[in-house]
């Protein structure tokens, strides 16, 4: 707790780091989408810092020492909101004298899917709808050109720069989910984090875990999944990138014991992109590698 002690301290009374290297306005994001997002937009005429990396499991993240740091000395920080960021909740709530920009808010809350088990009632995972991708998008732009308006003509052709993209990347991921038939679209994976992916693209969409992976599976759910992958003649079940892989195991591992097979078929990016400087290190180039390893392990 001594952080966060440390944090509220730096927050609430206003104690910055006045050691900045980097004259551009600095710009503080959480998850790897966001920060990626926000790269698109801002290009050079900001100073950006994400807090989290490829495999960093958001519903988890605890802010470090150096996190305080990022965080005290920005002018703004873009967060995904609806209780993602489980861990740092509280730190942005006491933040009203920064700029925290929940990008959550750019989308219209009666199309969420809501959850009675989830605290903030509503699906987080919000990415895996392209649609809302690009409303975030547009929000980020309003957000910076309010923010630095010298850059504003930037920000706004950046902006449209990269929605033409996400609505190409929709048309390649339409097209190639067209060619699984809907039968086999069931999709297996380690936690609910893949309904908006589900609701977009008409898939069946099971987890073993919660929205949450603060939530953990128990033996009745494994069980009852199992029985359901037999049931449903599911060919394959999917790790993902920022949850032990060890609940999918068990799940093959008690499908096997009821002497059928189901394969892994891969390991998808859910609440982190991929590795940086990689194509899946990318919000597009991470949801073309998943749909790809989906449709393929599924025909």
């Amino acid at each position: 707790m001594k952080h966060i002690i440390y944090l509220f301290c730096l927050i609430l009374l206003g104690c910055k780091n006045d050691t900045k290297t980097n004259s551009k306005p600095h710009i503080v994001t959480t998850t790897t989408m966001i920060t990626d997002l926000v790269k698109n937009i801002g290009g050079d005429h900001i100073y950006l810092q994400g807090l989290m990396g490829s495999g960093v499991d958001p519903h988890l993240y605890k802010a470090s020492e150096g996190d305080v740091t990022k965080l005290a000395n920005a002018d703004i920080i873009f967060y995904n909101g609806l209780h993602l960021e489980g861990k740092l909740v509280e730190i942005f709530e006491k933040m009203a004298h920064k700029k925290t920009v929940a990008i959550a808010d750019a989308i219209d809350k009666s199309t969420l899917i809501g959850s009675e088990y989830f605290a903030s009632n509503y699906d987080p995972h919000i990415w895996f709808n392209v649609d809302y991708w690009i409303d975030a998008t547009a929000y980020v732009v309003n957000t910076l050109s309010e923010a630095i308006p010298e850059h504003k003509a930037a920000f706004e052709a950046n902006g449209k720069a990269y929605t033409d993209q996400l609505n190409t990347l929709k048309t390649r991921l339409e097209n190639n989910i067209a060619t699984l038939p809907k039968a086999q679209r069931i999709l297996v994976t380690a936690h609910d984090a893949f309904n908006y992916f589900g609701k977009a693209f008409d898939f069946q969409v099971v987890g073993l875990q919660g929205l949450s992976t603060a939530t953990e599976a128990g033996v009745q759910d494994v069980q009852k999944l199992s029985k359901f992958i037999i049931d449903n003649h599911v060919k394959a079940i999917f790790v993902e990138s920022s949850v032990p892989k060890r609940t999918i195991e068990a799940l093959q591992a008690a499908v096997k014991a009821k002497n059928h097979n189901v394969t892994i078929g891969g390991t998808l990016y859910s609440d982190a992109l991929g590795d940086a400087n990689t194509v899946e290190g990318t919000y597009i180039g991470m949801f073309t590698y998943n749909v790809h390893t989906i449709v393929n392990a599924l025909h």
